[in-house]
Formats: structure tokens, C-alpha cells, sequence
């Protein structure tokens, strides 16, 4: 059974906190989904962490499409949620109904994340009286970062009041859960107790109901850079390198492939060529079956 936006409801009133994870492709989310993760974000993060980009900004709505779907794919169990892009959402409430619709209608997530507090609380209430489950996102908001910079929301008393004021609108315009990005700890623990629903936090410290982290951040895939508010779990950024200079160093020394990697054939067929007479026959009995050539297509369960 999938996780359902009630389960995370419920989880949040009964004290038992729960982990977020951003996926963006198949094969990562086959083995989050086997992990246990719960919630997978396919996250426009993915314009600096997958795409190369500065920032979020260039992130398009069919780039959210292509990644969602195949994390769909790849995950059973979890509850998966596609970012809505920067400008699918802020121009107009339609714009944003045409984009959540492509989102849920053209990849199987359940549910779509939006950036803002009180100002799009209105386009939040018209998405979620359609049947669109949706994720608030307060606090530092990537999408703003021309106008905010990365920097920790919510020191000032002004700032703090609008957060506070932010995620009541979300919550009453019907979001099943609030990310709090960039928020001082006792900050985000006092908006966690003031709602309902559930608040993930990045970078909000330990009194939000739930985490979430870029999966590169907790797998160490970029060695040169690890955000404050992230952890590292593994260091698979130095093994993937050696992994790569011992391939490298094998091809280039004649070691790879060996006889293991390799295929055989009827010699017969070699005699037949040197011949120069080669015939098309159908042996009586086919020869045993050697393992066929890889393939990455999804089995059946």
C-alpha cells in the first residue's frame, strides 16, 4: 500500500516523526522505496543538483514531468510529490490548476509542492478543492532568490510574525503538510505546535514532525561542497571516482573485459568465414544458452 497524505496527518498527532527524501530518477527511488522512505520529493532542486544549473529558476514543467514519472516508477510504497516550477503557479490560480493537472494526470505522483504563504494561499485553496493534494513551502524559498538570497528566514520579529502568519494560510487553505526551509529551530518548533498538519524542515532544526535532505547532500556526491543543515551518511562521491579511475585503468591496461565480460560463439562459424563459404543452417539442437546481453528495463513484479 502507497502512503496517503491521511497517514502523514495522522502520524502528526500521534508524535511519530517521519523522514523526507528528494529523488529524482528511477533507480534512486527503487532503492529509497526498498529503504522505507515515505516520502520522496522530486524536487525542483534537481536544476542545481541534476541539471547543473545555478539555481532553481531554469527548471522547466516538463523537466519536473520527465523526473516525476520515472521516480513513479521506481517507487511502490512511497508517497511521491512533484515540485511545481518556478512561474507554473504564481501568474494566475488556472495556470496553476493546468500545471498540478499535468504534474498528477502525466507522471502518478499523489500530490504537488508549491512555494509561498499567504499570498498564494488562494491558488493553494483551488487546487486542493479540485482534489490536488498539496505541500506548503515557507521560510527560505529557493524561487525567491533574487529577491532573498540563501539566507535563514525568520530572525527578525516582522519576518517571524509573516511566517507564523504564512503557515496558518496554508494550513487553512487545506495543504496536508509545510516544508520550513532556512528557519531558526525555535522558530520553526513554535509554528510546528500552532498547526495541524505536518511541518518537514531543512535547515529548521530538530522540532519540525519531519525531515526532509537532498539525497545528494546525505550520499556525499559532491565532494567539495555539504550544506550546514545536511548530514553525511556516506561518502559515495570519493567512491564512485576510484570506482571510475579502476575501470579506467583496467581498460586502458588490457585487463577489462576478460573472459568473464565476454561472449562466445560456434567456431565453426569462424572455420565457415575463413572459408569464405558461410551458410545460413538451423542446428538440430540449439546450443545451450549463454546469459543474455544486460538489459535495464523495469521486471514485473
Amino acid at each position: 500500500m502507497r502512503v496517503t497524505v491521511q497517514q502523514l496527518r495522522d502520524w502528526k498527532r500521534q508524535g511519530q516523526r517521519f523522514a523526507v527524501l528528494t529523488c529524482y530518477e528511477y533507480s534512486i527511488a527503487k532503492l529509497l522505496d526498498a529503504a522505507g522512505i515515505p516520502v520522496l520529493l522530486v524536487g525542483d532542486s534537481m536544476g542545481s543538483v541534476v541539471l547543473g544549473f545555478e539555481n532553481t529558476l531554469p527548471v522547466k514543467l516538463e523537466d519536473m514531468i520527465r523526473h516525476a514519472a520515472a521516480v513513479v516508477r521506481g517507487a511502490k510504497q512511497a508517497l511521491v510529490v512533484a515540485d511545481m516550477p518556478f512561474m507554473t503557479f504564481q501568474t494566475s490560480a488556472e495556470d496553476a490548476m493546468r500545471a498540478a493537472a499535468r504534474l498528477l494526470q502525466e507522471t502518478g505522483a499523489q500530490a504537488v509542492k508549491l512555494e509561498g504563504g499567504t499570498t498564494v494561499a488562494p491558488t493553494v485553496r483551488r487546487l486542493v478543492d479540485a482534489g490536488i493534494p498539496v505541500m506548503g513551502h515557507i521560510g527560505l524559498t529557493p524561487q525567491s532568490v533574487h529577491q532573498m538570497g540563501y539566507k535563514v528566514q525568520g530572525k527578525t520579529v516582522q519576518v517571524a510574525t509573516r511566517l507564523l502568519a504564512d503557515a496558518a494560510a496554508l494550513e487553512d487553505a487545506g495543504v496536508f503538510s509545510i516544508v520550513l526551509e532556512g528557519v531558526p529551530a525555535p522558530l520553526a518548533g513554535r509554528i510546528t505546535q500552532s498547526v495541524s498538519v505536518p511541518t518537514i524542515g531543512i535547515g529548521a532544526g530538530p522540532l519540525c514532525d519531519a525531515q526532509v535532505q537532498v539525497i545528494h547532500d546525505i550520499l556525499g556526491l559532491f565532494t567539495d561542497f555539504i550544506p550546514k543543515h545536511a548530514r553525511r551518511y556516506a561518502d559515495l562521491g570519493q567512491i564512485i571516482q576510484e570506482a571510475a579511475r579502476q575501470y579506467a585503468a583496467d581498460v586502458t591496461g588490457g585487463e577489462f573485459p576478460g573472459a568473464k565480460e565476454s561472449f562466445t560463439m560456434d567456431e565453426r562459424v569462424l572455420h565457415e568465414l575463413d572459408a569464405g563459404e558461410p551458410r545460413l543452417e538451423v542446428p538440430e539442437h540449439a546450443p545451450a544458452r549463454e546469459p543474455e546481453f544486460g538489459g535495464y528495463a523495469p521486471q514485473p513484479s
